[in-house]
C-alpha cells in the first residue's frame, strides 16, 4: 500500500477496535488491546485521532501508528 496514494479519510474507535477508512474505500482495523498507550483508555481519548497521509496520531495519548505498519499487522504492541 502506498500511503501517499491511499490516504486515510476517517478513523474511529468503537468497542476497542480502531477502524480506518481509506480514500480507495478500503478499510483497515485493529484491536487496541496490547497497545500500551491505547489499551484501557476512554472512548473520548481513543476517538481523538488526527489523520496524516502516513498514519494516525492520538495527541492526548502520545501515540503514532503508520498506515504501512498497521497494514503489516504492527499496532504498537508490547
Amino acid at each position: 500500500m502506498n500511503t501517499l496514494i491511499d490516504q486515510p479519510v476517517s478513523a474511529h474507535c468503537q468497542l476497542g477496535v480502531v477502524t480506518i477508512r481509506l480514500h480507495s474505500g478500503r478499510e483497515l482495523s485493529f484491536r487496541v488491546e496490547g497497545n500500551p498507550r491505547l489499551e484501557g483508555r476512554s472512548d473520548e481519548h481513543l476517538n481523538n485521532i488526527e489523520l496524516s497521509p502516513y498514519g494516525l496520531h492520538w495527541p492526548d495519548l502520545n501515540e503514532d501508528l503508520s498506515l504501512a505498519g498497521i497494514a503489516e499487522g504492527h499496532y504498537g504492541q508490547r
